[in-house]
């Protein structure tokens, strides 16, 4: 028993429709490739689903191209010429942009002028006093941005120099110091200790001593001043 006939008309569901695209396209492919090897034809297949996916098929002795190219040939169309023309008028406008962009960048440098008014003149001295305010804007943003950043920098150095100073009076400087005496962890105390460190302590605890003693005198001394450090 043959199957019945089936209208030829769009199938609505969708998930049908896609189903019998599928199975078809698989036929027609089918149908393409026997008549290369059967019958040495030069076939070639483009065919757009209805969600926009492609498939295709060419016979493997020529290309689509080639094909595309015979055809006009033969049949005195030529598919190109409105692509052709499209893409000739793309590329007037941007000739025109690319001019038009140049000669506005040899005005802004003062070159060019000549063909240009009062009206003109003016515009261009007010678009250069525009981008003039933002550089200098963008400038001095970038200076105070780096000021901070090295006053920032400069900052830590100075504190962990001073950290470092602390830890090693603390460590050199902890118990008696055989000329100075004992010096304390009192953190009131440490710079006085840092003095010490900076060679200071010279000037800081050098003093005088008068001998009052009679006998002094004889053991040499005389009236030379004792001084300590």
């Amino acid at each position: 028993m043959g199957r019945g006939k089936i209208e030829i008309k769009k199938i609505e569901n969708s998930t049908n429709r896609q189903v019998t695209y599928s199975k078809r396209r698989t036929g027609i492919m089918k149908k393409a490739n026997e008549l290369t090897v059967l019958c040495d034809a030069e076939v070639s297949l483009v065919m757009f689903s209805s969600t926009g996916k492609l498939s295709e098929f060419c016979s493997p002795s020529t290309d689509t191209k080639r094909i595309v190219d015979r055809y006009q040939q033969v049949s005195g169309i030529n598919l190109w010429n409105a692509q052709y023309e499209k893409m000739q008028n793309t590329l007037n406008h941007l000739k025109e942009i690319n001019h038009n962009l140049r000669k506005e960048i040899r005005q802004r440098m003062g070159e060019s002028l000549d063909g240009m008014d009062i009206k003109d003149l003016r515009g261009l001295e007010q678009n250069l006093d525009e981008a003039l305010k933002l550089v200098r804007h963008r400038k001095y943003h970038v200076i105070t941005t780096q000021t901070d950043t090295y006053k920032k920098k400069l900052k830590n150095s100075q504190e962990a120099h001073r950290n470092l100073l602390r830890e090693l009076v603390s460590s050199e400087m902890k118990d008696e110091h055989p000329i100075y005496g004992f010096v304390d962890d009192d953190p009131s105390n440490y710079e006085g200790a840092l003095a010490l460190a900076n060679g200071a302590g010279s000037h800081l605890y050098e003093f005088r001593v008068q001998p009052s003693q009679p006998n002094l005198h004889g053991m040499g001394y005389g009236s030379h001043d004792l001084r300590l450090a």
